[in-house]
C-alpha cells in the first residue's frame, strides 16, 4: 500500500531564514516515529504540515485516499462550560458514529483514559488531564495515524505511562514530537531528527532512541571525515589558484570552476555543521549553613471555593523533611497531588494548615515556574536586560548581545517581541534570568518542557555541578534518575514517602495500590485523586495516632545502619585525605579532596537525619 502520508521536497520559512528546506519523509502503516531536533528547527511546523494545518511554501504533501490523520497540538484548550462528556459527544458526532453506538464508545474511551467524572468541566482540568482528553478526543475518529506535539509536557508520570501503553498497544501509526528520552526509547520504532547539520535536513534511523544515538554518532564521524578530506582538496586547489594558470585553456577553466564549486561546498558544509550549545551555569551563594529548610509534621489542604459544599481536600499530612545544602531532591506525584503547592510552601507564599516550616536566615531561593511567565510585550533585549544593554554576571558586566548569544539567540532576535519565541526559547530566556541570581536553593518546576535534547544534557550537567540545594519537579524520568539523589513522593491521598530513586517510588505506589485494590492507576480521577478510600498501610495516620513504618520503610530501616557505617568510613577517609601533606601542598589535589569531603559530609548528614526519622517512626 502507498504511505499514509508522503512529504516530498517540502520547504517552510518564517521571515528571511527557512525553518527547513527540501524535506522528504513518509509515514507508513504501523510506524512509530519519534520526531526530535533542536529548538527552532521546525518540528511543530513539520507536524502541522503533516496534519494539513499549515501549508508548505513549496513541495508536495500527499495523503493516502480515505486515510484519517488525527492531530493533537501542544496546547490543549476546551471551550468554557463544556463537560468531558460534551467534548467526547461532539467528537463522536463529527466522526459520524451512529447514535446507538455513541454511549458505548464514549464509556470505553473515557474508561481507558481514566476519566471517572464525565460531567467535570473540561476547561477546569489540570494540564495533564486536558492532554489526556485531547488525545482521547483524537482517538474517536479511529485514525490511521496519530500526530502528537510534545504530549508529555503536561502529563504526570502516571499519565506518561498511560500514553506509552496506548501507543505500544494500538495498531495506528504515530508521529510524536518529544524530548523525553525514556518515552522515545519505549514508544518509538524509528527516530527522525530534523536538523540542518544533516545533508538531507534530517536523519532517519529505524530502531529505538539508543539505536538512533549510535547511528547518529557514526553519521557525524563519517561526515567529519568527509569534511576534512574536502578541506584538504580545497587547500590544494586554492594553492593552485594562487599560482595562477598561465594559459586559460578549457582544461584550466574547468579546474577553476571545480575549485570554486568545492570551496562553496565546503563553506556550506562548515555552516551546516557548526553547532552551538546554550551556556547554562547556575550561580550558587557561598552559604555554609547545612540545614536550609525543615518541615515538621506539615499538612496542606486545597481550599474549596467559598460557595462550594465540598470540603477542603488534604494534599499531604505529617510531612517531616530536612533540606540540606547539596541535596538534590526529585519531587514526584500525580497531577493534583501538591507538588507545586509544596514549592509554594518552600518559598513562603502560603502557610501549612498544620505543622511548621523553619527556614535558614536570609535564605535565597530561586524559582523556575512551569507557567513560563514572561511579559509578551517586551522585546528579547528588555527581557534579558531590563535596565540597559548590559547585565551583571558573577561580578562582571556582560553586553546583552553576548548574553543572548550564550543562549543561542541571534542579534536580529534582540529587537523582536518575546511573544514570537518558541516554548524552548522562552524557557532559555527564563534560565538566563535565573542564572543572574545567586541561590542557596533552586526550585525548578517542570524546567524541561520544550527544551531540546542538547540543552537538556547541558542543564543536567549544571544541575549535577550546582553546589547548593535543588528541588526538582519533572516528568522527565531520565533527568530525575540522573540528577536526584533523593525522591520525595506524594500519592495524592495525603501520604508522602522518601525514596532513593524513581524505581523505589514506583514500588511504593504499587504497595499503596495493593493496600486498596480500587486505587489502581486507571482509577485515578481527573483531579488527581482516587476512587477509593485509603486502607491498611496506605492510610494516613489518624490524628494523634502513632505513625508506623510502611513495608518499604521497614526494608529501608533494616538496611540503613549498614549504609551509615559505609558513609562513616567514606567520611573518615575523605578527612584523612585532606590531612595528607602531599595533598595539602597541591592546590588542585586539595580542591578535589575538599569537594569529596563536602560530598561525603552531605551524604552522611542526610543518612543520619533519615535514620533518626525512621527510628522515631518505628518507636
Amino acid at each position: 500500500m502507498p504511505p499514509i502520508l508522503n512529504l516530498q521536497s517540502v520547504t517552510k520559512q518564517f521571515g528571511a531564514q527557512p525553518l527547513f528546506r527540501d524535506i522528504s519523509m513518509t509515514v507508513d502503516d504501523g510506524d512509530r516515529i519519534g520526531l526530535i531536533g533542536p529548538n527552532g528547527a521546525g518540528k511543530s511546523t513539520l507536524l502541522a504540515i503533516l496534519a494539513g494545518q499549515v501549508e508548505p511554501d513549496s513541495g508536495e504533501v500527499a495523503v493516502r485516499k480515505r486515510a484519517r490523520a488525527a492531530y493533537v497540538p501542544q496546547d490543549s484548550r476546551f471551550g468554557a462550560g463544556l463537560s468531558i462528556r460534551q467534548v467526547l459527544e461532539r467528537a463522536l458526532a463529527n466522526a459520524h458514529v451512529s447514535e446507538t453506538e455513541r454511549e458505548g464508545r464514549l464509556r470505553e474511551l473515557s474508561g481507558r483514559a481514566g476519566f471517572a467524572d464525565l460531567n467535570a468541566e473540561a476547561a477546569a482540568l489540570s494540564g495533564g488531564w486536558r492532554k489526556r482528553l485531547a488525545i482521547t478526543e483524537a482517538l474517536v475518529s479511529e485514525p490511521e495515524v496519530l500526530l502528537l506535539d510534545e504530549p508529555t509536557n503536561h502529563l504526570d508520570l502516571a499519565g506518561i505511562e498511560w500514553l506509552e501503553e496506548l501507543l505500544t498497544s494500538s495498531s495506528f501509526a504515530a508521529v510524536t514530537v518529544s524530548h523525553d528520552r525514556y518515552f522515545l526509547e519505549s514508544t518509538s520504532s524509528q527516530i527522525i531528527e530534523l536538523n540542518r547539520v544533516f545533508a538531507d535536513g534530517l536523519l532517519r534511523v529505524k530502531g529505538n532512541f539508543s539505536r538512533f544515538l549510535e547511528e547518529k554518532q557514526a553519521y557525524l564521524e563519517s561526515q567529519s571525515r568527509q569534511q576534512e578530506s574536502l578541506r584538504n582538496q580545497v587547500r590544494t586547489e586554492i594553492e593552485w589558484l594562487r599560482r595562477g594558470p598561465k594559459a586559460r585553456t578549457t582544461k584550466s577553466k574547468a579546474r577553476i570552476d571545480t575549485a570554486n564549486a568545492m570551496i562553496g561546498q565546503l563553506a556550506a558544509m562548515d555552516s551546516r555543521t557548526t553547532v552551538n550549545t546554550a551556556g547554562i551555569d547556575f550561580e550558587a551563594s557561598q552559604r555554609k549553613t547545612k540545614r536550609l529548610v525543615e518541615f515538621n509534621d506539615v499538612a496542606c489542604d486545597v481550599p474549596s471555593s467559598m460557595d462550594s459544599p465540598v470540603p477542603d481536600r488534604r494534599l499531604f499530612t505529617g510531612l517531616n523533611f530536612v533540606l540540606t545544602a547539596g541535596m538534590k531532591v526529585g519531587l514526584v506525584g500525580p497531577n493534583g497531588s501538591g507538588k507545586t503547592t509544596l514549592l509554594r510552601l518552600l518559598r513562603g507564599e502560603i502557610e501549612p494548615v498544620e505543622g511548621s516550616i523553619r527556614r535558614a536566615e536570609a535564605l535565597r531561593l530561586v524559582y523556575f515556574s512551569q507557567m513560563r511567565e514572561l511579559d509578551d510585550s517586551l522585546t528579547l533585549r528588555r527581557a534579558l536586560a531590563p535596565e540597559g544593554d548590559g547585565i551583571i554576571y558573577q561580578g562582571r558586566t556582560v553586553h546583552v548581545a553576548s548574553w543572548a548569544a550564550r543562549f543561542l539567540f541571534t542579534g536580529e532576535q534582540l529587537n523582536q517581541p518575546v511573544r514570537n519565541l518558541s516554548g524552548g526559547e522562552r524557557a532559555r530566556v527564563l534560565i538566563a534570568k535565573l542564572m543572574l541570581e545567586p541561590a542557596d536553593v533552586l526550585l525548578l518546576d517542570e524546567p524541561t518542557n520544550d527544551l531540546d535534547i542538547p540543552t537538556l544534557e547541558i542543564l543536567e550537567e549544571n544541575l549535577l555541578d550546582f553546589p547548593g540545594a535543588l528541588v526538582l519537579v519533572t516528568h522527565d524520568r531520565y533527568l530525575l534518575n540522573r540528577v536526584a539523589s533523593t525522591v520525595l513522593g506524594l500519592d495524592g491521598q495525603g501520604n508522602t514517602g522518601r525514596f532513593a530513586d524513581y524505581g523505589q517510588w514506583e514500588d511504593w505506589l504499587e504497595e499503596q495500590d495493593k493496600a486498596g485494590p480500587e486505587r489502581g492507576k486507571g482509577a485515578r480521577r481527573a483531579d488527581g485523586s482516587s476512587t477509593a478510600q485509603q486502607t491498611g498501610a496506605a492510610a494516613a495516620p489518624e490524628s494523634g495516632g502513632k505513625k508506623k513504618l510502611s513495608y518499604l520503610e521497614a526494608r529501608e530501616f533494616a538496611a540503613i545502619e549498614a549504609l551509615v557505617e559505609k558513609s562513616d568510613a567514606r567520611l573518615a577517609a575523605a578527612r584523612d585525605r585532606v590531612d595528607e601533606p602531599s595533598i595539602a601542598s597541591n592546590a588542585a589535589a586539595l580542591q578535589e579532596a575538599l569537594l569529596e569531603l563536602d560530598a561525603a559530609q552531605h551524604q552522611n548528614d542526610a543518612l543520619y537525619a533519615r535514620w533518626a526519622e525512621l527510628t522515631e517512626k518505628s518507636n
